[in-house]
């Protein structure tokens, strides 16, 4: 089964009457995941494509009281707003799609949803996929697409890229194998889930054999994971890729790609491949190795 959905989860999408929103609703719905309803306040009774509009989470709640899921699809300046909403609600997974929201704003609602014991996803994340159970956002490209990159097997995998997320999928499809979840948790400096946050859920999956990981040179996630080895609160194979080594020789502070990659002396991705491999971390020198690594394990 999956770590983050499973076959009945029901899905809000907040800020559905938008392109995006809409499009992602229908992507989602294709790929089988139950979407119930949207959030648009004013529009309140209206329908998109067959899915009941609501003013706000608690009138889509009174309908249909298990949701558990939402995806937020609103304007950067707007998200805040949306992701408390979802916090007080009480929904117990938020998945934050949208990009260039405030790190202020993202800051603040990270500590709420931490002290109301909420995951979230993101901010710019693409979503996740359990392959044959159900998909948040737009992971995975259009349906017929999806299918031929992602199908069910053992292998988990964490990326920081959305892009690379579906490439190390494609990888691990065209070696025989399958995935059990992959996870894009965005590549922003500030985010709701990490790599440990999600190992440790892959270790308790029964599915899960092994996890693949696509890291970058900025923040200091990677670090997180040593520990939680150390700990022994994951005890699965694991391989990882840092993209960035040529990182190191350039000024401190500086911002590569992804507003979380961003060179920081002592934390790259020589020294972070140093420490994984200090715990017993299969370290890939290029992505595509990845998955020969971690194929003689799932």
């Amino acid at each position: 089964m999956g770590i983050l959905i499973v076959k009945n989860t029901q899905v809000l999408v907040q800020g559905i009457t938008g392109k995006e929103g809409q499009r992602a609703a229908a992507a989602m719905r294709e790929y089988g995941t139950e979407v119930v309803g949207g959030i648009r306040p004013g529009k309140g009774g209206t329908q998109i494509d067959g899915v009941p509009v609501f003013n706000s989470i608690k009138e889509a709640l009174e309908m249909f009281p298990r949701i558990g899921v939402t995806a937020i699809y609103v304007p950067p300046l707007s998200a805040k707003e949306a992701i408390l909403e979802a916090i007080e609600a009480g929904l117990p997974q938020i998945n934050v799609i949208v990009e260039r929201v405030p790190i202020q704003d993202v800051a603040y609602c990270l500590a709420a949803a931490r002290e109301r014991g909420v995951q979230v996803i993101g901010p710019s994340s693409l979503g996740h996929i359990t392959p044959g159970v159900g998909r948040i956002g737009v992971v995975g490209g259009p349906t017929p697409l999806v299918d031929e990159i992602f199908c069910s097997g053992g292998v988990g995998i964490i990326s920081r890229s959305g892009g690379m997320t579906n490439e190390i999928a494609w990888q691990v499809r065209k070696a025989g194998l399958g995935q059990s979840t992959a996870v894009h948790i965005g590549g922003d400096v500030l985010i709701g889930t990490d790599y440990a946050d999600l190992l440790r859920l892959f270790e308790k999956d029964q599915q899960t054999k092994a996890v693949i990981i696509f890291g970058e040179h900025g923040g200091s996630y990677e670090f997180a994971i040593v520990e939680l080895i150390e700990n022994k609160e994951f005890t699965k194979p694991l391989a990882i890729y840092i993209g960035g080594r040529f990182a190191r020789v350039l000024p401190e502070g500086m911002n590569i790609g992804h507003a979380g990659a961003i060179v920081e002396r002592g934390r790259g991705a020589v020294e972070k491949e140093q420490a994984l491999k200090g715990v017993g971390v299969m370290v890939a020198m290029h992505y595509e190795e990845l998955v020969d690594l971690i194929k003689p394990y799932a």
